[in-house]
């Protein structure tokens, strides 16, 4: 059998890094301003699964600062809680389409209200990041 080996992505710079935390601050700080519940996420560290924006950088060389929305518990719970066996693709449960639709809303007030505050924003990538708001820097 022969072993498989990976690429593994390249990391960014530990300057890199550091521009993209000063960038996240700010976008917490915006958000914030905004009346927007924030949470920032340590590099390496997991979701605090709270209602609100969530702000993490992605070390990878190609990542850059991400903003993703959590729903409340009972919204999540009552989505991702479905067994596999009961769902339709054709006709969704309420609770999945509801999430989804929550989801892509807040998407697209993240990207207005980031944009407003001055950001450079953009749709992240959906396969590798969901419904995450790219913020590529500021524009002073």
């Amino acid at each position: 059998m022969t072993k498989q080996e990976f690429d593994l992505p390249p990391k960014a710079s530990p300057d890199v890094i550091a521009q993209r935390n000063a960038l996240a601050d700010q976008v917490c700080h915006a958000l914030a301003r905004a009346g927007i519940p924030v949470h920032r996420i340590v590099l390496g560290g997991e979701s605090e699964d709270r209602p609100g924006a969530e702000v993490h950088v992605d070390p990878l060389a190609d990542g850059g600062v991400l903003v993703e929305w959590n729903t409340g518990a009972e919204l999540t719970a009552a989505a991702l809680n479905i067994p596999p066996g009961e769902l339709d693709p054709s006709n969704l449960p309420y609770a999945i389409r509801h999430y989804e639709t929550v989801h892509t809303c807040m998407r697209a007030a993240l990207l207005g209200i980031l944009a407003s505050a001055r950001f450079h924003v953009e749709e992240a990538d959906g396969h590798t990041y969901g419904t995450a708001v790219h913020v590529k820097g500021f524009m002073p």
